[in-house]
Formats: C-alpha cells, structure tokens, sequence
C-alpha cells in the first residue's frame, strides 16, 4: 500500500517513512510517483486547517492516501506569534536565519522568564473515501538570546527545551523524543494503525 507525504521537505519524508513502514506502507512523495502536487494556498487559520487542506488536495490529484503536515513556532511574547506564519515570518523568500534574526530582534529586551515558547505540529491523512486521522502534538521550550547548534532545520537553534539546549544541538533520537513532530507521529501512527486494523477486509475504507 502507498502513502503519498504531501512535503518537499526530505526530513519530514523520512521521519513519515520511519513509522509508515513498519506498518506495510510505502511511503512516496510526489517525485517517486512522476507528478508534481499542485501549490496549495494555505488559508487555514489554524495548522490543523492547513494540514488537512493540504492532505485533501494531494489525495485528490493523486488518488492515494496522502499525509501532510503543518507546524510552527508560537511565543508567548508575540502573541503566539509567528504561528501558522512561520515559515512566511520574514517574506516569502526568507531563509532560516533571515527568520531567526527577526524573531531575535522582536524579541529584545524581553527577559528570560518571559520568552516561553512552544512548537506545534499537525497531522492529517485523508483517505480516497474522503475519511481523515488527525494528530497533534507540541513541545515546550523558551525562545535563547543568540543561535546555538547546526542540526534540524527552521528556529531549531533559538529553541532552547529544559536541558538547556537548543534544538539544533540535539541528535536526531534525542530530538525525537521530545519534539512536537516526534510526538504527533507516535500519536498518528497508533490512530493509524487502529484505522487499518479496523478496515481489513473494506477495502472501500481506503
């Protein structure tokens, strides 16, 4: 069986492979499968909106079960700021430290005890037969004054989590563990497997 990972983001194709294949699914990206996805607008004002409204659209020109995600950096001290915006905080064309360098700068002045922050991710698979399975998960941190590490990707080296160190200072099991992605995927990967147990043998569920 293949799953389509709605994401040009090989990390995240990975990580969806990880526990997808255990479970006797395939994991493809549009790539593998010879199409290109078309840009979905992401309109949804939260990021369980957006993952879906992603997951749907890639379901809907492939005709596989497709899996999206959506996740972002809230901080207390912005209002939840820069949230389903995160990636699009400093323009459209902004790299990570073009981002990180703003969040920085919003944030000075502001003082340790009130730089909490958390990250924030959201899974959506919807089947062909328009069924979906959701999961959520966040993780806990505060915002640091300076970058620090050169692993994961994104705000990970501002995101300082209870040990002390940032994210990007993390081996990728040690980040699993505790992250928003890492806990969404068990949480989605226990909803799935109780979906395909359920649906063995209706292959109209599918």
């Amino acid at each position: 069986m293949k799953f389509l990972i709605a994401t040009r983001n090989q990390k995240k194709l990975k990580e969806l492979s990880r526990i997808l294949n255990p479970l006797g699914i395939e994991a493809v990206s549009a790539a593998g499968l010879g199409i290109e996805l078309d840009e979905t607008e992401e309109t949804g004002k939260t990021f369980e909106e957006n993952a879906e409204l992603k997951a749907r659209a890639a379901c809907r020109q492939s005709g596989l079960p497709a899996v999206a995600d959506d996740s972002g950096l809230e901080v207390d001290a912005l209002d939840g700021a820069p949230g389903v915006h995160s990636a699009r905080f400093a323009g459209e064309n902004a790299g990570d430290a073009e981002r990180n360098a703003k969040l920085l700068s919003m944030m000075e002045g502001v003082p340790e005890e009130k730089r909490a922050a958390r990250f924030v991710c959201a899974i959506c698979c919807v089947f062909p037969s328009g069924e979906k399975i959701t999961a959520h998960g966040e993780c806990a941190g505060k915002i640091g004054f300076n970058p620090a590490g050169d692993k994961g990707f994104g705000y990970d080296p501002v995101f300082v989590v209870s040990d002390g160190k940032t994210f990007a200072q993390l081996s990728d099991e040690e980040k699993d563990l505790i992250s928003h992605r890492g806990r969404a995927l068990r949480l989605f990967s226990a909803r799935l497997l109780e979906y395909l147990e359920n649906a063995a043998g209706n292959d109209n569920r599918l």
